[in-house]
């Protein structure tokens, strides 16, 4: 039962009912609970208010206390963007071993199995998935998180992923609108540019889109990019060319507007946080992400008052602030009522690993003899963007460990990587594990050094496949979840 807060005004209410931030700690904070008898109707968990499914259960049921259909978010991508797994690396392969294997069937199951858990620790929307078209393999934020380069295939996948998840009762987000694949820049940091045609977007960036609305997605997360072409003025978030007139008005959407995380500099940095929330509302949005950095009350409130001031000042229409509030509480209300469904799905807890070993691509460059003895595993580490995040493991030295008693391993990177790692394995069989190694030229060199003096080293790429394979043994795992590396150590012995 909701409990409405004595002296809470509708437009107030209403102006809360559109925040979907996040809190620091495992536990429901005081003041959040306090928001949410006062008409906050969502809020969003992240790796840091995860410890394990029982204490994110019991996190929920706090938050639940004072408002039965609370929309609880989070952003689970699988693969490498993982909440729900930040401490151990994700149970599920991401889109692009999913895109690899090329199986919708597969993708569906996945996100079901997905859909199950989330749904099992009462989380009810999920910011996922990503429909992005990987049509820039140099993009520093999308990469692995995207299908495929083909936006048949890319569509295909979205709209699979969006019914199996929606098929367990929880929310999908379809992100980021009108397309975030073929950017250099991460627009937690600037705003990225698309230089290209209408045309070019329509055929490109916009089919996985059309694909997950006729899926019948709930929520569609908008891009803080500048598209010329469409609005040579407003990132997609701020624009209501973009936001009304194409994904409204010429797709015919008609679930949720959620922004990608209003505090990312794309937004705050050039138009100040609030400012943004006001003209993310008018613009189209319905719900305006924030959390992933800025988690304090301060932040909630500061962004209400913005947008009552907004509405008294008349620069936001009222009824415009009413209408995203209405979508807002009737997406809460569709999770509420499909809060069964997950317990009618049947557990499939080995189909990550099952994908993840369908995606696994073995190369065989030259002749060595097979491993069988303890090796030394050389992880070369690039600096995570900011959506996958620095606290999430990645590799294989864990399960090689486990499987090669003796093994070692350690992590390298800058220019020295190569060497360091060579003087540090000693007389044992290499195992070099890389992450986009046709991004990085130190990671590139690393291999370098290491392949000519040891030809019998075994590479992973846990990255982009995009340089060409090499090493008497390559594998390309198409992601770095924790499933994807036990599929690689098992493919190092199998040799």
């Amino acid at each position: 039962m909701t409990i409405i807060a004595p002296g809470t005004d509708t437009l107030t209410r209403n102006a809360l009912a559109v925040l979907q931030p996040g809190f620091d700690g495992t536990t429901a904070p005081d003041w959040v609970r306090r928001r949410i008898d006062e008409g906050l109707a969502s809020v969003a968990l992240f790796g840091r208010n995860v410890v394990s499914e029982e204490q994110v259960t019991a996190l929920t049921a706090q938050l639940r206390a004072g408002r039965d259909d609370l929309l609880v978010a989070i952003d689970e991508e699988s693969g490498d963007v993982t909440r729900l797994d930040v401490r151990t690396g994700s149970a599920f392969p991401g889109n692009h071993a999913l895109g690899a294997v090329d199986d919708p069937g597969l993708t569906r199951s996945v996100a079901r199995e997905l859909g199950r858990r989330l749904a099992a620790c009462g989380v009810t929307f999920d910011w996922a998935p990503s429909a992005d078209v990987n049509a820039n393999p140099d993009n520093p934020v999308i990469g692995v998180r995207s299908f495929g380069a083909s936006p048949d295939l890319v569509a295909r996948h979205t709209a699979a992923w969006v019914e199996g998840l929606q098929s367990s009762g929880v929310a999908a987000c379809t992100k980021h609108f009108p397309g975030h694949g073929d950017t250099n820049v991460d627009s937690h940091h600037a705003v990225p540019r698309i230089d290209v045609d209408a045309d070019t977007l329509y055929e490109r960036e916009l089919p996985p889109f059309r694909a997950a609305i006729a899926a019948g997605t709930r929520a569609i997360m908008s891009a803080h990019i500048l598209v010329p072409a469409l609005d040579p003025d407003r990132p997609g978030t701020l624009s209501p060319r973009i936001l009304t007139d194409l994904l409204r008005g010429e797709l015919g959407y008609q679930g949720l507007i959620v922004t990608d995380g209003i505090e990312m500099r794309a937004i705050s940095g050039t138009y100040g946080l609030n400012q943004g929330v006001v003209l993310a509302i008018a613009a189209g949005a319905d719900a305006i992400c924030v959390g992933g950095g800025l988690c304090d009350e301060g932040t909630v409130l500061g962004m209400r008052d913005a947008l009552v001031a907004a509405v008294r000042s008349g620069e936001l229409p009222e009824e415009r602030l009413a209408d995203a509030a209405a979508r807002v509480r009737d997406l809460a209300a569709w999770t509420a009522a499909h809060r069964d469904d997950a317990a009618r799905t049947t557990p499939d807890p080995e189909i990550g690993l099952v994908a993840a070993r369908r995606a696994l691509t073995v190369t065989r460059t030259g002749a060595a003899a097979p491993v069988t003895g303890p090796v030394y595993i050389a992880r070369f580490n690039p600096a995570p963007n900011i959506a996958v995040g620095h606290e999430t493991p990645w590799g294989v030295a864990d399960e090689l460990e486990r499987l090669l008693p003796g093994s070692a391993s350690g992590t390298f990177t800058g220019d020295d990587a190569g060497a360091a790692a060579l003087a540090a394995a000693g007389e044992h069989r290499i195992v070099a594990v890389v992450r986009d190694e046709h991004r990085h030229p130190w990671m590139r060199s690393a291999l370098d050094t290491l392949l000519a003096a040891r030809p019998d080293t075994v590479v992973v790429e846990m990255g982009l496949p995009q340089a060409p394979p090499r090493g008497a043994l390559h594998l390309a795992t198409y992601g770095a979840a924790r499933v994807c590396g036990v599929a690689a150590a098992e493919a190092v012995l199998a040799g």
